[in-house]
């Protein structure tokens, strides 16, 4: 499956739906367009849709966790929603340091601790 990437302002909140599988570049790609994203709106309210990526090499996010480190003092947020145990670990891995929760196919449950 080809990888593809949306991100989107829907109230408060910043949907990065992640389709296929994920690479280094589109990982750094969906950082700068959500960091824009949140300048731009002031909101650093992040859902992570997941639910239709495929599982990535543990390099993949590894480099998540090190875009992570070059945000600075911008304050994000972030629910992760995966499908599986086998993303669900690697989410750990990508956002373990940060504001963030993982939750098992329950796109409501994201988005109510996003906004409480």
């Amino acid at each position: 499956m080809e990888s593809r990437l949306w991100i989107e302002p829907v109230g408060k909140i910043i949907i990065a739906r992640m389709r296929g599988m994920p690479t280094e570049s589109l990982l750094k790609e969906c950082q700068d367009r959500i960091l824009n994203l949140v300048e731009d709106t002031q909101h650093g309210l992040i859902l992570h849709d997941c639910l239709e990526m495929d599982t990535p090499q543990v390099d993949v996010p590894i480099s998540q966790w090190k875009l992570d480190q070059q945000v600075g003092s911008t304050r994000l947020r972030r629910a992760v929603v995966v499908p599986n145990t086998k993303l669900a670990y690697l989410a750990r891995l990508a956002f373990g340091e940060t504001d963030a929760k993982i939750f098992y196919n329950d796109m409501p449950a994201a988005l109510a601790w996003l906004t409480t």
